[in-house]
């Protein structure tokens, strides 16, 4: 079984133990992998913020009146990101999560809030803007002002090709100051990226480049976090992490990488009895 079969099949099972209902994405029409409603699909609402958020977005998150969005899935990342994080922003405890992802030490006082789906414009110039998954903001005197997550779900293991960079950003030299191995990285990748089949690096080198404009090279740690399957997808995803994790490297950009499985295992490891529900969730979901 791949990937995506996997974890679909996975998270099927889970919606029925639930007795959930599923609709297809038209509803009557493609395969049942929708929940009927997003509240459904999340451990806790969505907070107003949180909403706004994703209605500003570009990618269709949030859907219509009409048709489901693409959070309602079972299979969605952003559903994902948000029952893991979100639980810590309505707490306005956010040290604990960024502890857990490695990203600071365990109650640290740098971390204030989450946001998701936040702009880092690379240049004006190039028009569309990425929106950042996670991003997790930190103290104005903090060395390190945001970490950001990069979260992959099913899509790392789905059959569509990944794209490079358009011939626009390869030729801007100023974006690339300082950091020359990721701009030759990035220039045999484009226009077309036939190495990598499940991690879609030229998407973290657009982040990357992004986040060094807003908040300079040594102001952010930037997170690749995703959901592992057993098999030759699996390692051959945990290998392109490292070959891009190496390059990124050479250039002094503090890039991680973590499974979701490693992060709920922390997680159920180091929570008390206070969060048993949000921890019994995702394990009973996404374990």
């Amino acid at each position: 079984m791949d990937g995506f079969r996997y974890i679909v099949s996975k998270q099927i099972g889970w919606a029925r133990n639930k007795g959930l209902d599923l609709i297809g994405s038209k509803i009557d029409r493609g395969r049942p992998l929708y929940l009927k409603t997003l509240d459904q699909n999340l451990f806790q609402p969505l907070l107003p913020e949180v909403f706004d958020s994703f209605a500003g977005g570009d990618g269709g998150e949030l859907g219509s009146s009409y048709l489901p969005g693409k959070i309602q899935a079972l299979h969605s990342s952003s559903a994902l990101g948000v029952n893991v994080f979100q639980y810590w922003k309505g707490k306005s405890e956010v040290s604990t999560i960024a502890g857990a992802c490695g990203l600071c030490r365990r109650g640290s006082g740098t971390c204030l809030d989450i946001k998701f789906e936040e702009k880092y414009p690379i240049n004006h110039s190039l028009g569309f803007h990425p929106n950042i998954d996670i991003v997790i903001h930190n103290k104005p005197d903090s060395k390190i002002k945001v970490f950001a997550i990069e979260s992959k779900f099913s899509e790392a293991y789905s059959t569509h090709h990944h794209g490079g960079l358009k011939s626009k950003y390869l030729e801007n030299d100023e974006i690339w100051r300082d950091i020359p191995h990721l701009h030759s990285f990035a220039e045999g990748i484009s226009p077309e990226d036939h190495g990598f089949m499940h991690l879609h690096p030229a998407q973290l080198v657009k982040h990357i480049l992004g986040l060094k404009r807003k908040v300079g090279k040594n102001g952010f740690r930037l997170l690749y976090l995703w959901y592992d399957v057993l098999g030759g997808q699996g390692k051959r995803h945990r290998d392109e992490v490292a070959e891009f994790s190496e390059i990124a490297k050479q250039d002094g950009i503090k890039f991680h990488s973590l499974t979701y499985q490693e992060l709920i295992v922390t997680l159920a490891d180091q929570l008390g009895p206070d969060h048993h529900e949000y921890v019994r969730y995702l394990t009973a979901r996404y374990l």
